[in-house]
């Protein structure tokens, strides 16, 4: 067992929860995907009464997308957060302080991988988001004849 000598170095390594910011990154994403990317996506295949209905039934629908620039702009923060926490300050965390347990070095690996994936993932559905709430509008605008 490692003793600390520092007080932050022992909080951090007992509370330290990587992957909370993983999923809050991912559901911030999925929130930029519900309210921007998939409602323009069922009026571009023509379901406008689907979408009708579903912001009839999920008023908060109608609140996200009057408000997407801070949606997106608290999505984007969350997201870059987690890249920085994910790629520059858990890796140094890790070797530094020993988060990581040196019985179980695979599980270690595992959840690595498993935030590394939830990270692109929230990456992939914000860019989808950002995309049909942006520059897909333009796009029609612009090349309209």
């Amino acid at each position: 067992m490692r003793v600390f000598g520092n007080p932050v170095e022992l909080a951090l390594a007992r509370h330290t929860r990587p992957g909370m910011l993983s999923y809050l990154s991912l559901f911030t994403s999925f929130g930029t995907l519900l309210c921007c990317a998939l409602p323009s996506l069922l009026v571009l295949i023509g379901l406008g009464a689907t979408v009708a209905s579903v912001v009839s039934e999920v008023p908060a629908l109608v609140f996200l997308s009057r408000h997407k620039a801070w949606v997106f702009a608290v999505a984007g923060m969350l997201i870059t957060g987690n890249f920085l926490y994910i790629y520059v300050a858990a890796p140094k965390l890790q070797t530094r302080i020993g988060t990581c347990s040196p019985d179980a070095p695979q599980t270690c690996q595992t959840a690595t991988r498993m935030n590394r994936v939830i990270l692109w993932c929230s990456a992939g559905i914000y860019a989808i988001g950002f995309f049909a709430a942006y520059v897909l509008g333009r796009l029609f605008i612009l090349f309209d004849s």
